[in-house]
């Protein structure tokens, strides 16, 4: 496995342009509160040590991953943000809900980003097991929050870019 021995969230090889210039959205799943929580810290703190204010910071919770789309597009709608973060958790079960859950998500975030323009980054894990989603919300393959925010920061200075 290409993950096995490694950590994801290693930005070293690339460089991340300051977020103090941009304002972000985060919306977070309740659902697997104690991963979801974890990727929130790793994402609103890989915001701020990047240059992101806490006060351009807006966090929002969802009851589940399910909802992440609709809580993208009511951020978006408001005009206010530069990017929003999606951050959730979805662990295979006994039942197909899994896979319904995760293509309706990864297809909203996508149409939301299309419909306002805008960055909408799908921080949301997608596991087989418990252990895998703990391994990747700070545990031994980093912190996906982490990798959601500094693609947030990327998208949102390469959407200024090309726009100025």
């Amino acid at each position: 496995m290409a993950t096995q021995l490694k950590n994801l969230s290693d930005f070293s090889n690339t460089e991340i342009p300051s977020a103090q210039a941009y304002r972000f959205g985060i919306v977070v799943a309740e659902w697997n509160a104690e991963i979801t929580n974890a990727l929130y810290q790793g994402a609103y703190q890989s915001l701020v040590n990047n240059g992101a204010l806490p006060e351009n910071i807006f966090t929002h919770a969802v009851p589940g991953s399910f909802e992440l789309t609709s809580g993208a597009d009511l951020l978006l709608k408001t005009g206010k943000l530069d990017a929003v973060i999606c951050l959730g958790c979805v662990i295979q079960g006994e039942t197909r809900h899994f896979d319904f859950i995760c293509n309706a998500v990864a297809n909203g975030v996508s149409n939301v980003a299309i419909k306002y323009s805008k960055p909408v980054i799908f921080g949301v894990l997608t596991t087989d097991n418990q252990q895998q989603a703990i391994d990747r919300a700070g545990g031994k393959h980093g912190n996906k929050g982490d990798e959601a925010a500094i693609t947030a920061i990327k998208m949102a200075n390469l959407a200024e870019t090309l726009n100025s």
